[in-house]
């Protein structure tokens, strides 16, 4: 990759041969349109028109066709190989492969004069138009190598994992936390006893949940003081302090307004919904944000979740650390959503890969999380780098949430040291009911 270009990966689908498809989003996407156009010359498109970089065609994916596709005439009705057992219908797998659908994985070069180390203007190129392209029966932006300039532009996460670590005084061991519940309802007075148990039962971290803004039953001013009040009564009992991330999600004036009201009450943490207020409100953030960053996903699965559109979490992560979280989450395994746990472990090595040198994020794992799990999560990513959150597996122990955060304490405490969790359960009870609640290993 040049120092002077980003390249973007891309998987397409399509019924034209795929050096034509890849040149159409090439086109697209830089100098190109359906035409020739007045004052287009080879000068100019040498300089400013994307180049595709490399095309490895891919077995047939199976994915339903975009609407809209350019497909080639059916063949008449009667003609041989049609109306065969096996066939498939208009649309199905079979019949798009018997038409000549062809999948491949292309990278595209484009030149960083077309628009400068730019998050919004750099996803007008890579992730625009492209989506829309008749061309394309399937396309999905899979990842993106930045040059240097972004680096300079955008310094990303200002804590990351080390930062936390400190912040928590926690140097090593999984950080174990949890989203208050109910999601919404609580008021404030509610809100304090819930913060206090956990922050007494030896919490790391606690967060509102992200459909938590400023409602009137629980505005974020009245939060932020019952909770840091809470805090510091219970860190002057017991020397720690857990860290509250408040979802400050807003407008660009109410955002900026909110952290530096978290700030001021001696908060220690933000959560921003990501894709909710985009990669320029965050990077926004992060040059006045004097607080770490907790990066929610929430709607992550408008771009995730089709197969044959959209962009992986492998690119959107890379935007969001560029950006300034310094906490995301990749789902955890065993979860409540859509994502396998094989795409889950990968969320989790995209987020710890280096980016541009740097750009130290802590991985969050979340979604359906109870202790039963710790062993099985902590063996195939074997690392202690992780936010494990907790809602329903720490609310909804039998005995209540500081019961929920001593049972999820001792399986991690069991998973990284190689003990058996059915022994370490015989130790401590509250592991024992969680486990007769929730289950053992249910990878």
């Amino acid at each position: 990759m040049s120092a002077h270009e980003v390249v973007a990966t891309y998987l397409i689908e399509t019924y034209l041969p795929l050096e034509q498809a890849a040149e159409a989003v090439a086109g697209e996407q830089s100098t190109g349109t359906f035409t020739a156009v007045a004052r287009e010359t080879p000068e100019l498109r040498e300089r400013f028109a994307a180049r595709v970089v490399s095309i490895e065609e891919l077995p047939p994916t199976g994915n339903p066709d975009l609407p809209g596709a350019t497909r080639p005439p059916a063949p008449p009705t009667g003609s041989p190989g049609t109306g065969s057992p096996g066939a498939g219908t208009p649309g199905s797998a079979d019949a798009a492969h018997a038409a000549g659908r062809t999948s491949g994985r292309v990278r595209v070069a484009f030149g960083l004069d077309n628009f400068g180390p730019s998050l919004p203007n750099v996803l007008a190129a890579v992730a625009g138009n492209l989506f829309e392209l008749r061309q394309l029966a399937g396309i999905r932006l899979l990842d993106l190598e930045l040059p240097a300039p972004f680096a300079e532009r955008y310094p990303g996460p200002q804590y990351g994992v080390r930062g936390t670590r400190e912040l928590l005084d926690r140097p090593d061991g999984v950080l174990l936390g949890t989203i208050v519940k109910p999601s919404i309802g609580l008021p404030p007075e509610e809100l304090r006893v819930v913060v206090r148990e956990l922050a007494e039962a030896g919490i790391d971290f606690i967060k509102d949940d992200e459909l938590m803004g400023n409602p009137p039953h629980s505005p974020l001013a009245d939060r932020v003081a019952v909770v840091t009040e809470e805090l510091d009564k219970v860190a002057a009992r017991t020397g720690r302090r857990p860290m509250y991330a408040f979802n400050i999600t807003d407008d660009l004036d109410r955002m900026a307004a909110n952290h530096d009201l978290v700030q001021a009450a001696g908060g220690t943490c933000v959560m921003v919904c990501v894709n909710l207020v985009g990669f320029t409100a965050l990077a926004w953030l992060r040059e006045r944000c004097a607080l770490p960053i907790h990066g929610h996903r929430a709607m992550t699965g408008v771009y995730t979740r089709a197969p044959q559109l959209g962009i992986d979490y492998v690119a959107w992560s890379k935007l969001a650390r560029l950006a300034g979280a310094d906490h995301l989450h990749t789902n955890g395994l065993s979860n409540k959503f859509y994502e396998t746990d094989e795409e889950v472990l990968r969320s989790i090595t995209a987020v710890r890969t280096p980016l541009l040198g740097g750009y130290e994020t802590l991985p969050v794992l979340s979604s359906g999380q109870t202790p039963g799990l710790a062993p099985e999560t902590y063996r195939r990513t074997n690392i202690t780098d992780l936010l494990v959150l907790a809602g329903g597996g720490i609310h909804g122990h039998p005995n209540g949430p500081a019961a929920g955060v001593t049972a999820m304490r001792a399986a991690w405490s069991a998973a990284t040291s190689g003990t058996d969790l059915d022994q370490a359960a015989a130790q401590v009870p509250a592991l024992r009911e969680a486990l007769d609640k929730f289950g053992g290993d249910r990878v």
